[in-house]
């Protein structure tokens, strides 16, 4: 799936494998390696990429995050964070 492609809820998202997220604490945030640099992430992006593995669909990713954080409606707040991170190469679709 390329960025130009709509991102749906089958959409199975991964790293893209010239990123790696870890936790920072040093930043107190999840932060996105690359070779040129680093990507200082918010509390909200960070929960989403942790759960892009390749292997859960972005509906079960925003089931996880509902459930974790005991809330709903968070759909559109996830799509549109996987598309902004699909544009910055962070993510890659299955």
């Amino acid at each position: 799936m390329t960025t130009a492609t709509a991102i749906d809820a089958g959409s199975v998202p991964r790293l893209a494998p010239h990123f790696r997220l870890q936790w920072e604490p040093a930043q107190n945030a999840h932060v996105l390696l690359y070779p040129e640099g680093m990507v200082k992430l918010n509390g909200s992006a960070g929960e989403i990429l942790k759960r892009c593995d390749g292997a859960a669909a972005v509906s079960a990713i925003i089931a996880e995050l509902e459930k974790t954080f005991e809330t709903s409606g968070l759909s559109s707040d996830v799509l549109a964070f996987l598309e902004i991170a699909a544009k910055q190469h962070w993510v890659e679709f299955a």
